[in-house]
């Protein structure tokens, strides 16, 4: 198939009842693993690396291997910048042929966030790529160690938000958080619901490493259509490594980087069926 925007694969997703599964990726096995789980369940998905990831995973080195990843795949695959927080970023993102980019502006007050998103939009539409943003303030951290508290995406606002800066897809905060949660989390389905109702674009659910299986169905039913897994599939390759390192005398890295590309399919696999919602 090909690499495409995001937004008809979300677009498709809302006429068949599912999401599209948004896969942060940090490596060359992360990739190979999560396009060969898209291969394999014939699912599109979306490749997409966060700014703050790129201290250990570079853009120049990673995104040519993710266009090209998604060039070459047997199934349509959308590159995404995910939390973007400056502007220069969300240019080089576009320059290296990104479909899709997100400004996380969500800290800013309501018109700050508006104004840098409007910004963010018109520089996406030089190559039509689709425009994500968040709206309230999703829990955890993205790449750092400032914990950010969850501040729920209010419904008018939001409805606000989307007129005003043109967006393709809006993240929500509805009591989810980045990371591993130390607690189940308790999602306002709610607000979720009231959100659903008065937008008119796709919802994007970040922080979905821990949610389970019934309260992402449950999101998905209430007009979630792209869910973001990044922590699961980092921890998984990290574990690989480690099981890997502690169960032979003498390391092969070829066997290393197979069993790292293996943990991270099977990872992305099960969220995929998930996400289809079959």
């Amino acid at each position: 198939m090909a690499l495409v925007k995001m937004k008809p694969l979300l677009e498709a997703a809302e006429k068949e009842n599912r999401a599209v599964g948004a896969f942060s990726v940090g490596n060359m096995e992360m990739v190979m693993g999560a396009v060969r789980a898209a291969e394999e369940t014939n699912t599109p998905i979306i490749l997409q690396i966060a700014e703050k990831r790129l201290l250990s995973s570079p853009l120049e080195l990673m995104a040519p291997m993710m266009v090209s990843a998604a060039q070459r795949a047997k199934v349509d695959i959308a590159v995404h910048l995910d939390h973007g927080l400056t502007i220069e970023c969300v240019k080089a993102a576009l320059s290296f042929g990104f479909t899709s980019v997100m400004m996380d502006c969500s800290l800013l007050p309501l018109e700050g966030n508006i104004e840098k998103t409007k910004e963010v939009a018109a520089l996406a539409a030089e190559t039509g790529a689709t425009v994500e943003a968040e709206l309230g303030v999703v829990g955890g951290n993205e790449g750092d160690t400032a914990e950010h508290k969850i501040l729920c995406t209010d419904p008018a606002a939001a409805s606000r938000f989307i007129r005003e800066t043109g967006i393709d897809a809006l993240a929500v905060a509805i009591g989810n958080a980045h990371g591993n949660y130390p607690v189940l989390p308790e999602l306002r389905f709610d607000i979720l619901e009231e959100i659903d109702r008065v937008t008119d674009v796709p919802l994007v659910l970040h922080g979905g490493t821990g949610i389970t299986d019934d309260m992402f169905r449950r999101a998905i039913s209430l007009g979630i259509r792209k869910i973001n897994i990044a922590t699961a599939s980092f921890d998984a390759l990290a574990k690989a490594a480690k099981a890997y390192g502690g169960g032979v005398d003498t390391p092969d890295y070829f066997a290393l980087s197979a069993a790292c590309a293996e943990a991270v399919y099977e990872n992305v696999k099960r969220h995929i069926l998930v996400f289809n919602n079959r």
